[in-house]
């Protein structure tokens, strides 16, 4: 046997190896509107810049029912590439490869790359498509899964970790996605869940499909374990692409800097945007469309408690994240989801030094018995931890309400803003001129001839003496008042100001954060 025979060999083995489960199972996962391990890999990378790691691991696994089985690549694909030039590690689950169920050398392939991406400082992207632990190995399995979630805890706040769905995420399969910093997932073909449908109807007599108990919408919009949504795989892959733009390499690198590219857009317009009425609702994304390099930016979680937006944005070619009251979506009051989902968001920007942009217009925290009871009041005061703890540049700015406890919990001074101004229809006060007029005057307006007049009197007064920005300016909590038409520009010198920001704060081993 000469040198080509060997080459002939190797070549056999790869192509073997490359099929998979075979034609057979190709074309049902394709049937199923979804696109194999490796042409995953291939759409999410840069064009010939994927190389490929442990190609040929395979285990001898024998169950009850069949001879023993070879396992081509034991059911995943790993190794490493680039994404826009940029160097990132993966895995890719082979659901055609006995339907992508992790055993030890499965989980070997998966901790070896993140491994690599730990000591490398590079993200770590893991595509998620399969049936769960590997039943006839048992224990094994399962510990297994402890080898990965130790690895992913190990790795948060030091290199990014993005996990794909594209396929059933069950049993404790979830809690990898879970510790990761963001989850994807694709409509229709994406699930995840503890116990299935069949063990919830067995347990509970709850009858529910897999799509409604686990499904892509169910998880964006109602418990929020995923942060976005993609209606293809391939639309999935191109968004995982477009948010490692804003990110860097890992917690000790900057974000890339792209060329500046303003929004297209008047200055005037900013004075139309947010109504004077500070009843009225408006939607805060037509003001960072305003703002922000292109108009354009990337929301996270953005079926998820639509009372608070999080994205990143750029100004002037700068990665920053937003955080913003929704005044369309509950008055953009501050509640338990919002609190959960702002807080978390802070947090990872504070993980990978990028700076922090706050609008603020909210009325205060939701009030209501179902608040108090789930726990508003641990759950708002993860918000004042994560603002408190960031060391990150701070900007804030107050469009317009800025009531209570949530003005001071939507990053005020207090809680470590670097630079925070208002707009002059910001109105600052410990609550909402209605509630406070009818509080001081009640006496008053009880006994009066025409009580909603004089109510409306006295709430004009409370207004104009107590609840203008230049009464927190006067007293040093905000910086300035600000035209609208400025604000960009103060946000990019501010960005520019604070862009060598040290901060240490006492040691410790680490905080505790509320539950």
């Amino acid at each position: 046997m000469d040198i080509y025979d060997k080459l002939n060999e190797l070549t056999a083995l790869k192509e073997a190896t490359e099929l998979g489960g075979g034609a057979q199972r190709i074309n049902k996962q394709h049937e199923n509107g979804k696109m194999t391990a490796r042409e995953r890999i291939e759409v999410l990378l840069d064009d010939d810049s994927f190389i490929e790691t442990d190609t040929f691991i395979r285990g001898e696994m024998s169950d009850f029912t069949k001879a023993d089985v070879v396992n081509l690549g034991e059911g995943v694909v790993t190794g490493y590439g680039t994404i826009n030039g940029r160097l990132v590690y993966l895995f890719s689950q082979d659901f055609t490869v006995f339907g992508g169920a992790l055993g030890e050398l499965h989980s070997r392939k998966i901790c070896k790359i993140m491994d690599l991406a730990l000591k490398n400082g590079a993200p770590v992207i893991g595509i998620n498509d399969s049936g769960g632990a590997r039943i006839q190995e048992g224990v094994s399995a399962l510990s297994a899964y402890g080898d990965i979630f130790y690895r992913n805890t190990l790795a948060s706040g030091v290199i990014p970790q993005i996990s794909v769905i594209m396929g059933p995420c069950a049993g404790g399969a979830v809690y990898s996605p879970a510790i990761t910093d963001f989850i994807f997932m694709v409509e229709k073909t994406s699930q995840m869940f503890i116990t299935g449908p069949q063990v919830i109807k067995s347990v509970t007599g709850e009858q529910v499909t897999t799509e409604e108990l686990g499904g892509a919408m169910a998880h964006n919009h109602t418990s929020g374990v995923a942060q976005f949504l993609g209606h293809s795989e391939t639309e999935t892959l191109d968004m995982v692409r477009h948010l490692l733009t804003f990110l860097p390499q890992n917690n000790l690198d900057k974000s890339p800097v792209f060329e500046d590219s303003p929004p297209e857009t008047e200055g005037d317009e900013l004075l139309d945007v947010v109504p004077m009425e500070p009843n009225k609702q408006y939607d805060v994304r037509n003001v960072l469309s305003l703002l922000v390099d292109d108009g354009d930016f990337f929301e996270v979680h953005q079926h998820f408690a639509q009372n608070i937006v999080t994205c990143f944005a750029r100004f002037e070619g700068m990665s920053v994240g937003i955080i913003a009251n929704q005044p369309a979506y509950l008055a953009g009051c501050l509640d338990i989801d919002a609190s959960d989902k702002l807080s978390r968001f802070v947090r990872f920007c504070d993980c990978f030094n990028i700076p922090l942009v706050t609008f603020v217009d909210v009325p205060g925290f939701m009030p209501g018995v179902e608040q108090e009871h789930r726990g508003i009041i641990r759950h708002g005061a993860k918000i004042l931890y994560a603002y408190s703890e960031a060391t990150v540049p701070k900007i804030t700015i107050i469009l317009r309400k800025a009531y209570g406890g949530a003005y001071v919990a939507m990053c005020s001074r207090s809680l470590g803003a670097d630079v925070a101004v208002a707009w002059p229809t910001a109105e600052i006060a410990v609550m909402g001129p209605d509630g406070a007029a009818n509080i001081i005057f009640r006496d008053e307006i009880m006994k009066a001839e025409d009580p909603k007049a004089t109510m409306k009197q006295r709430t004009a007064e409370y207004r104009e003496k107590f609840a203008n920005p230049y009464i927190a300016s006067a007293k040093g909590l905000i910086d300035n008042v600000i035209d609208p038409r400025d604000t960009r520009k103060i946000i990019i010198k501010s960005l520019k100001m604070l862009s060598s920001k040290r901060e240490s704060q006492p040691s410790k081993k680490h905080g505790n954060i509320p539950y």
